[in-house]
């Protein structure tokens, strides 16, 4: 009996931080980047009156929530599409931008999802190096060729946590071709204070070739709810749209999404708990002699990666017990 043939595809496998260590539910996981202290109050109990009737389908539009994004940035309604998380956005501009033979740029220590879906749709890609673990513009400037179709980045980056100033973000834009796109990925956005950093959606939010996406999956505590949102001209939206599923971001996802957004209140308990527990850790990695991006200096020293993990693996244990007692 002969069989459907499904098309070949060349493209890494994406593997999820673990839930699980020696078949135990992880009480303490860092590795998926997860909200702290997880949704709003409000919008839990947004969910929980939601979950009393599923029966109906979800606003295909998602005017209500859009609505709400566009009134707390300052934005236009008609520029913002939403998706099954920010993934689903960048799977779009894949489809939409991408054909067999284009390249793709992407810094070598990026987010796997970028390359994942640039190779399902065909396309190329290409590293850019980095110095001291931070994306360099200048590199990404060297791997451009004719080909080259989109331009991929975090910022701050993931999973290095080191960002690009916005000085050389608009410098980057400007070298670029106006026909190459750029798309700058918004999803840690929030905990960045330093006065050179600026959003992607602070700096191009009135650019035709840049898209911008941002989650509600990591501050807003959501990643069980996948949804996320991308802001970029009318024509980039239009494009998207028509590769966008029907009915792709489910009602509970909405609503709970739309709650979530408006509690500034929680927003900042967030902010402020991971900058506390993230210098508690970098105390205790520089009392391990461990490096750290805050430690790099001109030239990084190799280190041995057994060593850093079990040293790590100690330091956390360390702070995790010390909070219980």
């Amino acid at each position: 009996m002969r069989l459907p043939k499904p098309n070949k595809i060349v493209a890494e496998k994406y593997v999820t931080g673990l839930s699980k260590f020696r078949n135990k539910a992880a009480k303490v996981k860092l590795s998926a980047n997860e909200s702290a202290l997880g949704p709003s109050p409000k919008a839990i109990k947004e969910y929980s009156r939601l979950s009393k009737n599923f029966k109906r389908y979800p606003d295909s539009e998602g005017i209500s929530l859009r609505k709400t994004i566009a009134k707390k940035f300052k934005l236009d309604l008609n520029r913002i599409i939403l998706g099954s998380g920010s993934d689903q956005i960048l799977e779009l501009i894949c489809k939409a931008f991408i054909k067999k033979g284009d390249e793709v740029v992407v810094p070598k220590y990026s987010f796997l999802i970028y390359r994942l879906y640039s190779q399902m749709n065909g396309a190329k890609v290409l590293y850019s190096k980095e110095k001291n673990f931070t994306i360099s513009v200048d590199e990404i400037l060297k791997m451009v060729t004719k080909k080259t179709k989109i331009v991929f980045l975090a910022n701050p980056n993931n999973p290095t946590s080191t960002y690009v100033d916005k000085k050389k973000l608009l410098f980057l834009r400007k070298k670029l071709r106006s026909n190459i796109l750029l798309v700058v990925d918004d999803a840690y956005f929030e905990y960045v204070k330093q006065k050179d950093y600026s959003s992607g959606l602070q700096l191009f939010s009135n650019f035709k070739n840049v898209i911008v996406t941002r989650t509600f999956s990591k501050i807003y505590g959501l990643a069980g709810l996948r949804v996320g949102w991308g802001y970029g001209s009318k024509e980039i939206i239009n494009s998207l749209n028509q590769y966008k599923p029907p009915f792709n971001v489910n009602s509970p996802a909405l609503s709970t999404a739309e709650a979530a957004i408006q509690d500034n209140v929680w927003l900042n308990k967030e902010i402020k708990h991971v900058k506390k527990w993230n210098d508690k850790f970098y105390k205790e990695f520089e009392k391990l002699n461990i490096e750290t991006i805050r430690l790099l200096k001109s030239e990084c020293c190799e280190i041995n990666d057994k060593i850093i993990l079990r040293k790590l693996l100690i330091a956390i244990q360390k702070i995790v017990w010390n909070t219980r007692k």
